[in-house]
């Protein structure tokens, strides 16, 4: 009978990679534990996978190790271990101990080394795995021994080491040793790379014949390899993994899993999904541990799609409207035909809500095309509009201004509305990237959602969702609101001792979802025809552009094309290489361009025929496709839950940056229009995060120039150039503009340098003066950095948090760049919520009297409404009341306002 194999897993490698491949997941106390699960669920399927009773589970043991005598700077780059990531170590190790497998820690040697030697003492004839993604590793293989990557799915033996690395496994040390090791510190010959090092091996055999036919090897690479001789055989000693360690006395057989243990951990970290594998035995469920532990986890039963219901009778919907109606809480979620709310038909409702230790979901079919088995919709909104429109029944949506956009095409007009689980997620940390219903699933719950593309499924496969049987959409549409329930028992206690961000969330966040809808909605106004005739303007300037540039360039090439930029400019006109993009090739970003364009006209004429490209492309020739055939208005979609700082973003079409400097930019924004009758009425803050930067520091100077009216960018040059006020030209203002916001940018003087067109020297002698007249400012930024080096984030005034991990860097480049983050955060943010809350208030004044007018646009610190005429001056005055007094600030808050039949005239 077949042996069963060793397996022997490098875990430590796996700690890091886990820690940085999977999303922040957290259990209910808000512990981190993304680690833990990666680590703990490829255990688990390596369990599975592979039922022997040798899997051993290797770790560093903490502390140093005989290499760190060998050579003190070994590792000695190496950042220190995150914290959010040697929180989750020991409870790791509970949970492996838990599952009955052993766990080695050796002190004074790596993890490496005990894997060598355990491959090295397997019984003859015994397979040997190791589950590692370490090429390290790739030196103990050999006819016995293979390698395993379970995160890739890659096995490797003899062939695959020789095929990959291009020497035998036994001289895989001789090749590390040779090429160094970066991560590690290891010195190795400067230049040599893994060919370079493999070819010598293939030619002399092994590190030592390589070093015995040094003087053979031309070539500067010749001369490094010499001048390495030195300490190459420390190189070697240092990666050569041990096989012949004493460990310490231990059984390596698994033992029994202890399930009430691993219960209790999977409720302690929140791995509900897990619950169902370790069931509670009978007469513990009162166990204190488990008590505590089901307490914190919500006392929520696991996920059971199996008890979801489809409610298709009239007796079942009256029974659900009676549930719904005595619920403290119901998640509420759409099913429809289309992404955008305005073309989308409702296809069915789910609702959830908790009863018990169990939350109850349901799904209400109303549109699914040759199904009978469904209610019909008018009966379902008649029935449920009651309980919808009650502003005291409490609703939970995931991004609810669709699903509120949704029902108000049926003149349905929900109220109740207490949180929005995408925006609970945004605001506790909005350095996220995703913040959508199946990532929030996999962070919080560690669940896998049904994905929309295997009910629907994708490509020219993909069908609509009203083409979905009932019984395929009732687990997907009914887990949404599972799902959606769920998550927010999780984050929501999160800011029961965050009164900051419980402020942002509940004052500024959700009281903003319906102003949104409302803005998205109303849409505003495009004249196709003028966008018609710019396009075909920006068609004919591209092409005298760009037969400029091909006489420029002596020869016709593709101005849409790097390479092709790259070959003319770098290699025939011999321009100097500014930068190089991440896969090394000659750089021809704007910023880059715009540098050689000092001294080429072509770098020029590619940037002019790029401007115009995008505004033909993304805006002339694409607005009029967006003009939506039933309201004759572009309808963008703001978000929320995307910038870091709080600022809201646009899509389809994206209005935050059109380009305003150029004439034909404006020509763009000529061509939102008010409809008969009405005006556009712009209201812009005026120098909003220099105000705030004056608030924030409390600069004496600063805060009287603002106080006096002064103008702060004159203001500036006389404090800092040293002139009279009365001398001050346009040219020295225009200097300190770029000193006061490139300060709140984190500029240094080499960017400011670049901006002027000045010496390096010169923009550090300007930034000296300037802290000189304004300390406040520089000791805000100081305490600034400080601050967010011990807690890791800076806030806004009104408690919104930005994180800035990156702070803690060891490398200097991210540090910086953190460092710069957290000054300018702070004033981006405020100024975010401010212009926020403006929304807010400015909202409730049009809500009043529906017919003052709307509010259709917000593009950075502009709010946009569109009037009638004759109520235009008491908007100008309401507008101007409510901005100017949304908070009260050191400095006045001061909003210039325009106004036109366009949005240029309006803006300018």
């Amino acid at each position: 009978m077949p042996q069963d194999p060793r397996i022997l897993v490098d875990a430590s490698s796996f700690l890091y990679r886990a820690f940085h491949a999977l999303p922040d997941l957290r259990a209910p106390d808000n512990l981190p534990t993304g680690a833990i699960f990666g680590v703990a669920n490829m255990l688990r399927r390596l369990a599975k996978e592979y039922p022997s009773d040798e899997i051993i589970v290797v770790f560093d043991a903490p502390g140093g190790t005989f290499r760190d005598r060998l050579y003190p700077e070994y590792k000695a780059q190496r950042p220190a271990m995150p914290e959010d990531l040697r929180a989750q170590i020991p409870l790791l190790h509970e949970w492996i101990q838990a599952t009955g497998l052993p766990l080695v820690l050796v002190p004074d040697v790596e993890a490496d080394d005990v894997i060598g030697t355990l491959a090295g003492s397997a019984q003859a004839g015994q397979q040997v795995i190791i589950v590692t993604g370490d090429k390290d590793m790739a030196q103990l293989v050999n006819d016995q021994v293979t390698l395993l990557d379970t995160m890739k799915g890659v096995k490797t033996d003899v062939a695959g080491v020789w095929e990959r690395y291009g020497v035998a496994p036994e001289r895989i040390a001789d090749l590390l040793a040779l090429t160094g090791d970066k991560v590690d510190n290891i010195p190795g010959v400067p230049g040599a790379g893994p060919k370079t090092a493999a070819k010598w091996i293939q030619q002399y055999g092994s590190l030592d014949g390589v070093l015995a036919h040094a003087d053979e090897i031309g070539g500067k690479i010749g001369e490094a390899l010499r001048a390495s001789l030195d300490y190459l055989p420390l190189s070697l000693d240092l990666t050569t993994i041990r096989r012949n360690l004493h460990l310490p006395e231990q059984s390596y057989q698994r033992v029994p899993e202890n399930t009430q243990k691993l219960r209790s951990l999977a409720l302690r970290l929140g791995f509900h999904a897990w619950l169902k594998e370790y069931p509670a035995e009978p007469g513990t469920e009162n166990n204190t541990e488990v008590s505590v532990n089901e307490s914190a986890a919500g006392g929520l039963m696991p996920i059971d799609r199996s008890r979801y219901r489809a409610i298709t009778t009239p007796a079942a919907l009256e029974n659900l409207l009676q549930k719904l109606q005595q619920a403290d809480l119901v998640a509420l979620d759409t099913e429809t035909t289309a992404l955008d709310p305005l073309n989308a038909d409702l296809v069915g409702i789910s609702c959830a809500w908790q009863e018990g230790d169990q939350i109850e979901a349901v799904y209400i079919p109303v549109g699914h095309r040759d199904d009978s088995t469904q209610l019909v919709l008018d009966h379902v909104l008649a029935t449920l509009r009651p309980w919808l429109e009650n502003p005291q029944a409490a609703k939970l949506a995931q991004n609810a201004k669709y699903d509120w956009r949704v029902f108000w095409r049926y003149d349905i007009h929900p109220a109740g509305l207490c949180r929005d689980t995408l925006l609970e997620s945004y605001i506790l940390d909005s350095s996220q990237n995703n913040h959508d219903l199946d990532t929030l699933a996999q962070r919080h719950l560690q669940h896998q959602n049904i994905t929309y593309e295997e009910v629907a499924g994708k490509g020219k496969a993909a069908r609509n969702f009203a083409d979905v049987p009932v019984s395929e959409a009732l687990p997907y549409a009914a887990e949404d609101a599972d799902v959606c329930w769920r998550i927010d028992a999780q984050l929501w206690p999160r800011f029961a001792n965050e009164a900051g961000l419980q402020r942002v969330l509940m004052d500024i966040e959700m009281p903003l979802v319906l102003v949104l809808a409302r803005m998205e909605q109303a849409g505003v106004r495009v004249d196709k025809e003028q966008l018609k005739t710019l396009s075909m303007e920006l068609g004919r300037d591209m092409a005298a552009c760009e037969a400029q540039a091909f006489k420029s360039a002596g020869q016709s090439f593709n101005l849409g094309s790097p390479k092709q930029i790259q070959e003319i400019l770098f290699d025939k006109m011999q321009l100097p290489v500014l930068k190089k993009t991440p896969g090394g090739q000659p750089s021809t970003s704007e910023d880059v361009l715009a540098q050689l364009a000092v001294q080429a006209d072509l770098p020029r004429l590619i940037l002019e025929y790029r401007g115009m490209a995008k505004l033909k492309n993304t805006y002339a020739d694409a607005l009029p496709e967006m003009i939506n055939p039933r309201t004759g208005r572009v309808h963008t979609h703001f978000q929320q839950a995307v910038a870091a700082t709080g600022r809201l973003s646009s899509s389809a079409p994206n209005l935050q940056n059109i380009p305003v400097r150029t004439e034909q930019g404006r020509r763009i924004r000529q061509a939102f229009v008010a409809e008969d009758g009405f005006y556009l009425l712009s209201a812009d803050y005026s120098q909003i995060e220099l105000r705030i930067m004056a608030h924030l520091s409390r600069d004496a100077r600063l805060l009287q120039a603002f106080a006096e009216g002064q103008d702060i960018h004159a203001a500036t040059a006389a404090e800092v150039f040293n002139l009279a006020p009365e001398a001050v030209d346009s040219d020295a203002r225009r200097a300190a503009k770029a000193i006061n916001f490139g300060l709140i940018y984190g500029q240094t003087p080499y960017g400011l340098a670049q901006q002027l067109g000045i010496e390096q020297s010169a923009a550090r002698a300007y930034m000296d003066r300037y802290f000189e007249r304004y300390p406040g400012v520089l000791t805000y930024m100081e305490q600034t950095r400080v601050l967010a080096r011990q807690q890791g984030y800076v806030e806004t005034l009104f408690g919104r948090r930005l994180y800035v991990p990156e702070i803690r860097s060891s490398n200097a480049a991210r540090r910086n760049y953190a460092e710069r983050a957290a000054i300018n955060a702070p004033m981006q943010g405020t100024a975010a919520d401010l212009i926020k809350k403006a929304m807010i208030a400015v909202d409730a004044w049009l809500q009043e009297t529906p017919a003052r007018g709307r509010m259709i646009l917000q593009v950075h610190d502009e709010l946009i409404l569109e009037v009638p005429e004759s109520g235009l001056e008491a908007a100008r005055a309401a507008l101007k009341e409510l901005m100017e007094g949304v908070a009260d600030l050191a400095v006045p808050l001061l909003v210039g306002l325009g106004v036109g039949k366009h949005w240029d005239a309006a803006h300018g």
